[in-house]
């Protein structure tokens, strides 16, 4: 199994919204895909609330890097990296095996 681990830095502001309502939608759309990509098995977005360096995480199971490629290059994970790279600021990710 692997796991996948993505933390976003928000702009405050973007596409003319607040950070709060990019949040909202990122999560919507990210949460979405667990019903349209069959190699996604899980998947959990959430929000920091310590407000310290990233403002989102987004964690991802799969049950192999091939499965983790494509993923990544799902057509409907293709139009949510678009959204989300009009609304962040930086990102970070860790990949690792269970």
């Amino acid at each position: 199994m692997i796991r996948h681990i993505v933390f976003w830095k928000l702009a405050g502001e973007a596409d003319g919204r607040s950070k709060a309502e990019n949040f909202a939608i990122m999560k919507e759309k990210l949460e979405r895909l667990v019903d349209l990509i069959p190699e996604l098995i899980a998947i959990e977005v959430g929000k920091n609330l310590n407000g310290e360096e990233y403002d989102a995480s987004l964690t991802c199971t799969f049950r192999s890097m091939d499965d983790l490629k494509t993923y990544d290059s799902h057509p409907e994970h293709q139009k949510v990296r678009e959204f989300i790279s009009k609304v962040r600021l930086s990102r970070v990710a860790v990949d690792y095996e269970l």
